[in-house]
Order: structure tokens, then C-alpha cells, then sequence
């Protein structure tokens, strides 16, 4: 970098080191303790913006919301709560102060910079090649078939159960009959919450799932990265160990009541049972259900686990509509209702009226929902559009 060669930086010196400090330090903080464990963190934040930064300088995954120059300034002065306009980055040779106004280089700069360095001869020798693969590559075996050969030995991709028994035309709406709640939430279910993400524990469904087929747990890698298993994914829906259900008396963790027999069981365990026994199931949920990031798996999951709808105070607006492309029916309370101001435990089983017919359907038409106590109830169907309908 000669452009940073005249300052001062006594905090970039020595990055290898403190890359290898960086790595000790992730590894031993789970280890540690009391005050060792809070040391550890504070060595570790200090050097997380150049952990962040060599990690996106060579392209491993990393989630930072920071370009990569901002990166490297925040390295150079070891911190990032500062002020670019107002804070110096360095101390040149001369002893005045250095600001980052001082060495970004100019639009004109930059643009001089790309025109004799990205020519198109990099692209030409890159591309002209593209179909012609490497030796590596070449040397895969390929099936003369013309569809794709399904391995059902792999953990990483299965053939998903979407399109088993599925005819030529949609089935059309369906109502909800004598359905238990799998799950009875509050607020703000966010997607984190319902779909699989992140590592995979090594006590989970998932991992049990991945261990009785060979697979080593340094070797589970991520939920992320077996996306393609529907039965892995399956496993981590509402597997997420800080979720709260009102079935459990505010016990966090991943697990339901069987609402037949009265057993505390894994959500998964629950969900096979009750599509065993040919029961539906559904989800009661306050307000903000499905909020964050939308993700297709937020949906997926609970489809496969047997959920039939959601009736909540209010939705995340791309989460509500992946729930009726997967036949997830969308149900909200009337205003000023939920399911603690029915009454609504969660113990009961209900009944969704539906018409059988799409064109008797209405967006935002109410719904009515009964129990199998005679209770009776009023909402809002989340068929927001005529499109939603075609996908019912």
C-alpha cells in the first residue's frame, strides 16, 4: 500500500500476529470464565475490524456492513466509533495530523487507475474458456440421464416432497379442520425464529439426523449450506433455542406440548406425530409475526412440518405471502383481538371455514373460526390479491 508508506501506524503493524491473537482468542473465549472470558471479548472487539477486514479481502464468507476501504481505515486506528471529518487517521512524517480527506484519491484519480488496469483482455481470457471447464471439473462423472439422478445417500440434497402427488392443476382452497396448535407465540416471531439458520447444533434433531448418516460433527457445517435437504431444514424449523412458546409457560427453547397425550416433545417430534395420526396443525402468533429478512425456508419449514395456518395480530408483508404460495393459509384477528383476549390457550382444536371456491373468495374476506368447545371467532383471511388465489 504505498500510499499509506509516509504515515504513522503503530496499530496496522505486526497483522499477521494479530490475526493468529484473533484466532486464539474465538477459540478459547466458549472455554473461559468470569473475568478471563470478559478480557478475552474486549481483546477480540478490539481486533475485529481487522478480522472483518482480512476476511473479505480473501472473499470468506463474512457478514459486515462496511465496504472494504472503510474496513481498512477502521484497522488503521483500531477502533470504529470515529468521525472521518472531524478525527485524524495519522501522523505523517512532518507531524501534522492526517485525515482520510488526505489520501482518498480523487474521482479523476480512480478513473485514470481503472483505465489502465482492468483492460479487456482480462475479461477475453476469462470467458473465452468459460465452457470449457478445468481438468477437475472435466473429470466428474456424469449420468447419461437427462434429469437430475438423486443420491438419497447425500445430506446436502434431497429430492424435496413439493411436487409428489401435484396435478396438472391447483387443488384449490381448502379450510382447516379440527386442527391443534403446534405453537402458541407472542410479538415479534421473527424469521430467525422459525427458520433454520446459522450453525448446526450438535444437540439438535438436525445433528441427531446428520450422525445417524455418517456425518461427523466438525463436518455438520450449516443450515445455510444444507438448504437443499428438506429433512435436515426441516429439523431446524422453530428449532431455534430462544424461542418462547405459551404452550410451555414461557419455557424457552425448541419444544411444544402434544396437545393429545399432554407430553413436552421437540417441535419436530410433535409435528411427525401429528401428521402420523392425519391431523393438521396450526400456529397462534401476536403481532409481527414472520418480521425481519424474509426467507423461503420460513415457510417451507412449517409446510413441511404439517402447518396448515397462521393466525396472528398482523404479518411481515413478503413472509405472509410465502405462506400462501407454500398453502400456509394467513389469518388475522380483528382489531383489538388476539388470542390472549379470546381466551385462546392453544389446548383446544380448531376449524377454519373457507369457501371451497376461489371465485367466492375476496381479498381480506373474513373468516371464521371455531373451536371444538363451541367458541367462535371472527378474522381476517391474508389473501391480500387476486394472484393470491391462483396459488391456493
Amino acid at each position: 500500500m504505498p500510499f499509506l508508506a509516509p504515515l504513522n501506524f503503530p496499530a496496522f503493524e505486526s497483522s499477521y500476529q494479530s490475526l493468529k491473537a484473533i484466532e486464539v482468542s474465538a477459540a478459547a473465549i466458549p472455554r473461559a470464565k468470569g473475568g478471563a472470558r470478559l478480557q478475552m471479548k474486549l481483546v477480540y472487539n478490539r481486533l475485529a475490524p481487522l478480522f472483518l477486514f482480512l476476511l473479505q479481502w480473501m472473499d470468506c464468507s463474512c457478514t459486515c456492513l462496511l465496504p472494504r476501504y472503510l474496513n481498512l481505515f477502521h484497522i488503521l486506528v483500531c477502533k470504529v466509533d470515529i468521525d472521518f471529518d472531524k478525527e485524524h487517521i495519522g501522523v505523517g512524517k512532518d507531524g501534522k495530523n492526517v485525515y482520510f480527506r488526505d489520501i482518498w484519491p480523487s474521482t479523476e484519480e480512480i478513473a485514470e487507475v481503472v483505465q489502465t488496469s482492468v483492460l479487456p483482455d482480462m475479461f477475453k481470457s476469462t470467458y473465452e474458456a468459460i465452457t470449457t471447464g478445468n481438468p477437475m471439473w472435466n473429470q466428474l462423472s456424469i449420468p447419461e440421464s437427462k434429469l437430475y439422478s438423486w443420491d438419497p445417500n447425500s445430506t446436502y440434497i434431497h429430492e424435496p416432497p413439493y411436487f409428489k402427488n401435484m396435478t396438472m392443476g391447483p387443488p384449490g382452497p381448502s379450510g382447516v379442520k379440527d386442527a391443534y396448535c403446534i405453537l402458541n407465540f407472542g410479538d415479534s416471531i421473527t424469521i430467525d425464529h422459525i427458520s433454520p439458520a446459522g450453525s448446526i447444533h450438535k444437540d439438535s434433531h438436525a445433528a441427531k439426523f446428520l450422525l445417524e448418516r455418517g456425518v461427523e460433527c466438525k463436518d455438520f457445517n450449516s443450515y445455510g449450506s444444507r438448504q437443499s435437504n428438506d429433512e435436515v431444514m426441516a429439523r431446524g424449523t422453530f428449532a431455534n433455542i430462544r424461542i418462547v412458546n405459551k404452550l410451555l409457560n414461557g419455557e424457552v427453547g425448541p419444544k411444544t406440548i402434544h396437545i393429545p397425550t399432554g407430553e413436552k416433545l421437540y417441535v419436530f417430534d410433535a409435528a411427525t406425530r401429528y401428521k402420523a395420526a392425519g391431523q393438521d396443525t396450526i400456529v397462534l402468533a401476536g403481532a409481527e409475526y414472520g418480521s425481519g429478512s424474509s426467507r423461503d425456508w420460513a415457510a417451507k419449514g412449517p409446510m413441511l412440518l404439517g402447518v396448515k395456518a397462521v393466525i396472528a395480530k398482523s404479518f411481515e408483508r413478503i413472509h405472509r405471502s410465502n405462506l400462501v404460495v407454500m398453502g400456509i393459509i394467513p389469518l388475522c384477528f380483528k382489531a383489538g383481538e388476539d388470542a390472549d383476549s379470546l381466551g385462546l390457550t392453544g389446548h383446544k382444536r380448531y376449524t377454519i371455514d373457507l369457501a371451497s371456491k376461489i371465485r367466492e373468495i375476496k381479498p381480506g374476506q373474513d373468516a371464521t373460526v371455531k373451536t371444538d368447545t363451541g367458541k367462535s371467532f371472527t378474522c381476517t383471511a391474508r389473501f391480500d390479491t387476486e394472484l393470491s388465489f391462483s396459488l391456493l
